[in-house]
């Protein structure tokens, strides 16, 4: 077997690493628990949850549009409009509510179309894209690796990868909605009968977490500056991610309704505070897997006798940015040295000159 390093290496070949999860040894799964752990709290998964927050917090807007004017595109705007609307009622606060309401409206009844609808949703994600850069340089800390791919090459990504988060989205909406009454409405007119529908309705939920479970894969692959050794569609960390997400989320809200005193602390702010929460629970659930996945390769990497106890020894799909900021940071470290051999030279000099003075006044004063 050969090793492999990050400067010049290749991707260790096919057939050396286990592939399956129960190809490990019960000693590399030892390690690989102790070692999520610890490097969950050394990566600081929880601040950086915070910092995905943040930027959640800012592309909310740009995302909600961008969802609108896709679903605008291939329906109608205002029925597009109430239908995000009463899918985000039950999860955001009345004030969050009552501020994006007006902006989504004025979207659907605007007369844009063509070029000017396309800007706009360009528009919407290049900023929603920031979360998208955010949990890339999240999952570049995880996987010990710089961002390496240029502006040009990086940034076109981050649009693709939000414009399939979004799709999913969508269709994930249009799901919740086609359900119940709904439903049953549409099965009559086109002619399906109850068992149908009623086989739709219990169907969708493993739609939907197909959907989730194909979006956060996506993120886990694309983002960080790393190649896999291949696309996973369904990876350990992604499932334990969603399972987690969902369990905890499930008793975030139980906690909420039956214990918690959100409204007497926070007052009207309160849904927006538990939105925060919820967010935040999300990221650090995401975070969480993420860190499984790269252990998880740490340990095939290890049980294939590669050298990975101290760093992920996988490629770096780009290192033309790690260049440039290790020559900028050289270039630096050499106009620091260069200041500080001058004012050593001048520091000698200064004393070369005070003793010269001393040693002028001692022979003035011996005649």
């Amino acid at each position: 077997m050969t090793a492999t390093t990050r400067d010049g290496a290749e991707v260790p070949a096919a057939g050396q690493k286990p592939e399956k999860p129960t190809e490990l040894h019960k000693q590399s799964w030892k390690y690989i628990g102790r070692k999520v752990l610890r490097e969950f709290s050394e990566d600081q998964c929880t601040d950086q949850a915070a910092a995905l927050t943040y930027y959640g917090v800012l592309a909310l807007f740009p995302a909600i549009l961008a969802l609108v004017s896709i679903l605008g595109l291939v329906g109608d705007p205002a029925k597009a409009v109430d239908t995000v609307l009463d899918t985000l009622r039950p999860l955001l606060s009345s004030d969050t509510l009552g501020t994006i309401e007006p902006v989504v409206q004025g979207l659907a009844q605007s007369q844009a179309a063509g070029f000017t609808l396309v800007v706009g949703l360009l528009g919407a994600l290049w900023s929603a894209s920031g979360y998208v850069g955010a949990f890339g340089r999240a999952m570049n800390r995880i996987y010990e690796i710089q961002e390496g791919r240029p502006f040009w090459k990086l940034r076109p990504l981050q649009l693709l990868i939000t414009l399939v988060a979004i799709v999913s989205a969508a269709l994930v909406l249009l799901m919740l909605v086609v359900s119940g009454d709904v439903a049953q409405a549409i099965g009559d007119q086109i002619g399906l009968g109850s068992t149908a529908v009623t086989v739709w309705n219990l169907a969708k939920w493993p739609v939907l977490f197909l959907f989730v479970l194909i979006t956060v894969a996506v993120l886990y692959y694309a983002t960080p500056n790393v190649k896999q050794p291949k696309f996973r569609w369904i990876s350990v960390g992604a499932g334990v991610a969603i399972v987690v997400w969902v369990l905890v989320s499930i008793a975030f809200a139980f906690y909420v309704s039956n214990f918690g005193s959100y409204n007497k602390t926070y007052g009207s702010l309160a849904g927006v505070i538990v939105t925060l929460l919820w967010m935040w629970i999300t990221n650090v659930a995401l975070l969480f897997g993420a860190e499984i996945d790269s252990e998880l390769e740490r340990g095939r990497e290890l049980q294939a006798g590669i050298p990975a106890e101290e760093e992920l020894q996988l490629p770096a799909r780009d290192t033309r940015g790690i260049k440039k900021a290790k020559e900028k940071e050289q270039a630096d470290i050499e106009r620091g040295r260069d200041i500080r051999e001058r004012a050593e030279q001048e520091e000698a000099a200064d004393e070369g000159s005070a003793t010269a003075r001393r040693s002028a006044g001692a022979t003035t004063l011996s005649k």
